[in-house]
Order: structure tokens, then sequence, then C-alpha cells
């Protein structure tokens, strides 16, 4: 059985490439839009659902008419992917999977389009973009190689499956999904119960204690910069206000930029900490990893706390631990959200109601076991786990 793993690296391209990338990404948003508005039109006129294929055929029609002669520029794949993006938008709405279709905000919708998974090349260090040089002469073509921010990072000979170029604000990313052979061993080693919390970001059964990273001077030097360029874009917008409209100046625009950095960096070091705790308790091979079905949502209504939770990402952890369960053969629980993980003692099995947010450390009423609150959470999920494969069994 083969297993698709979507791999995103970093692209570096030139001038000359980045304003072809901002071209094929507005042409992608022009052709989505189209299909939406022509979908509109068509329901209003009481007429019944446009096939994608139709759709493109009226497209191919549009290219021939002298306004819209730039569309024949760009290669054909790109409109063809984002007509058929917007037909399987409708099609979601109408399972009632998703919302009502809406258009592509040039200032607020992310620029990306995609790229045949046929054409679409790799090497060690480029990936070749379709059709930003026609010309078959050597210095015309190495436009269509864009560099790679890391080597060796995307397999040669492989198939590709839904390769997309976006632009998240400051870089451009490649994402491509490439097939691998899955897993056939499954693990025998003892399994592990995982409590996240706030003020670890993990603690698990067999002792290992993964630390916030959010209390580190690197990441605390990043939230004061962040906090000064928050109010000094908030002060430059009161100072540039006409009446009841805020005039955007270049200045807004580098210090919202200089934000935007700050942003993604925090965002980065979190994510990166999380795939770096992840993949280490993965690597240890067990049998089950068992964790808590947090009401996230509800946590964030104390205003105490909500700051601390948000920044500890742990939907980003839940989802990271889940699929990389599934690549390795390791049975993934997750314990039922009522389940009295902290208030259970792990000797006597009896539950202490007046276990308080306060109180770190467990102190039995009936056994008199003195233990770590979060540390005896981690042993009763594994506990659940254990008792959930038996009854399987």
């Amino acid at each position: 059985m083969e297993l698709i793993k979507s791999i995103k690296v970093m692209l570096l391209p030139n001038n000359k490439q980045k304003t072809k990338l901002f071209q094929y990404a507005n042409t992608a948003r022009f052709a989505y839009n189209w299909a939406i508005s022509r979908e509109r039109e068509n329901y209003k006129s009481g007429g019944k659902f446009i096939s994608d294929n139709d759709l493109r055929k009226e497209f191919t029609q549009l290219k021939k008419q002298d306004d819209y002669k730039w569309l024949n520029n760009i290669s054909n794949n790109v409109t063809k992917q984002a007509i058929k993006d917007a037909c399987n938008s409708y099609k979601r709405f109408f399972k009632g999977q998703s919302k009502f279709p809406k258009f592509k905000s040039k200032k607020k919708s992310t620029p990306s389009f995609y790229q045949d998974n046929i054409k679409i090349k790799f090497s060690e260090t480029h990936v070749k973009v379709e059709g930003f040089s026609v010309s078959k002469k050597q210095n015309k073509q190495k436009l269509n190689w864009i560099k790679l921010a890391e080597r060796n990072r995307i397999p040669m000979d492989s198939k590709y499956t839904n390769p997309r170029i976006t632009f998240d604000g400051l870089n451009w990313w490649i994402s491509v999904g490439v097939e691998y052979e899955d897993c056939s061993t499954t693990p025998s080693n003892n399994g592990i119960g995982i409590d996240l919390g706030i003020k670890d970001l993990a603690i698990c059964s067999d002792g290992n204690t993964y630390k916030n990273i959010n209390k580190t001077i690197k990441v605390k030097k990043l939230k004061k910069k962040q906090r000064r360029l928050q109010r000094q874009v908030s002060r430059k917008y009161l100072k540039n206000k006409k009446g009841e409209c805020y005039c955007k100046t270049s200045n807004i625009i580098k210090s919202e930029k200089e934000l935007l950095k700050v942003n993604k960096r925090l965002t980065n070091i979190r994510h990166n900490y999380i795939h770096q705790t992840t993949s280490e308790i993965i690597n240890r091979k067990p049998m089950f990893i068992v964790l808590e079905d947090l009401n996230v949502k509800g946590m964030m209504k104390n205003k105490h706390l909500s700051r601390a939770i948000q920044e500890q990402c742990l939907y980003e952890f839940n989802r990271q631990i889940q699929y990389k369960s599934s690549w390795n053969n390791i049975k993934f629980i997750k314990a039922d959200r009522y389940f009295p993980s902290s208030k259970l003692c792990s000797s006597c099995g009896c539950i202490n109601k007046n276990l308080k947010l306060s109180d770190r450390t467990y102190i039995c009423p009936d056994c008199d076991n003195e233990i770590d609150r979060d540390y005896q959470a981690a042993l009763n999920l594994k506990a659940y786990g254990k008792n959930v494969i038996q009854s399987v069994a």
C-alpha cells in the first residue's frame, strides 16, 4: 500500500520570476471569480449547475476575444484548475460541507495557483515551472527553473499529486504530494499517555517532559518586539487618519511588513518545536499513544489563560501526533473529554472532586498518594489506552 505525504518547500525566485509568479496567481484568481460569476448568473436566469467541463470550453472561447488575449500568455493548466476549484467549492456547498462560495479578494485572499503534476520537474536544487518562458534558447529557459531553499528535499523520480505554489505575504512556497511505501512494521514498545498543559507543553507517562517554548528568552524578546511594532503601526494609522478613513502610507506598509516578519518568525519557532517534540515521541516507537480530547474552544473563554493556550498550539500538536502515528503504524487513541485524568488516583482509583487548577500536586484522600498532577494524568491516560486495546482484543 502506498502513502501520499505532502512536502512544502520555500522558493527563492529572482525578480523576473517573482513577477511571473504574481501574474499566474492573479490569473488563477480571475478564472476562479469568473467561474463563480457565471454560476451565479446562470442560477438567477433559472438554469442548472454548469459543469467545470462546460465552463472550461466557455473560457477557451473567451480567450479568443481581443480584451482577454492576455490570458494566452499564462499556462492553460492554471486557469483550468482554478475553474475546477470553483466548481468543487459549489459541490461542497451543496453537500453541506462548506459555506456558500465567495469571490476571491485581491487584498485578502492568498495568492496561489496550480501546476500540472506531469509537466512539473524537480532537480536537487530547482523546480521547473511550466510556461514562464516559451523560448527554447538556453538563457531564456533558465526563467522556468526556480531555486529551492532546501537541497534534495523532494525526490526527483516520483509521482506527484496536486502541486500548488502559494505566497504567504513574505515568501513563495511549493507544496506537493509524493507517494511513499507504507510502513509495514508494527511497534511493540510500551504505550505512552500524553498530558498537554500550559506550564509545560507535554508530560509523557514514560517520564519525559517537554517545556513551554514560549517561556524562553528568545521568544520573549520577539514578543516584546511584536508589541512595539503593533503600537507603532497603530500610531501611524491614527496620525494619517483623514475624517473617518485611515490613509495607508508607504511607511505604514513598511512597518506592517516588519510586523508580519516577526509574526511569521514566532509561528515558525512554535511549529518547529512541536515538530521536534512529536517526532521525538514517535521515534520511541510506542505501541499506542493516548491524548485527551481537550475542549480548546471552551478553555479559550478564560480571559486569564486564553493567550497562553493559544500560544501553546495544542491543536497543531494533536494534528501532528495523529498523522505521524498513522505513518508509523502506531495506534492513536483519543480519551473521552470527560475522563477525569487529573482527578483520578493512579494507585487506588479514587476520584478527588475537590482538586483545583492551582493544586499542582495531587494528594489522594484515601491512600495518601502524593504525585505531580500532570504526570499522574499521563499515567491515567496510558491506563485508559491499555483498557481500550484490551476491550477491542
